[in-house]
């Protein structure tokens, strides 16, 4: 199953976030299909390239509630 989730990046203490598409087998920050856009909890800064999330979920793709969540604040 695709899921599409958060990929933690940056430093200790530091966290930004990568939302991509990857199997839903794969780890936290591993390989992954396609990014899709980013989150910085620090600054609260949302950016989605909303053709590819379209996309995906027309394809079957499942976001995470952490996603879904973020979403719904966009």
């Amino acid at each position: 199953m695709v899921k599409i989730k958060l990929a933690r990046t940056g430093k200790k203490d530091q966290a930004s976030y990568r939302i991509v598409v990857a199997l839903s087998t794969t780890k936290r920050s591993g390989k992954y299909i396609d990014k899709i856009g980013n989150y910085s909890p620090h600054t609260k800064d949302i950016s989605i390239d909303k053709e590819k999330l379209d996309k995906w979920i027309s394809n079957g793709a499942q976001p995470t509630d952490s996603v879904k969540k973020l979403l719904k604040i966009k």
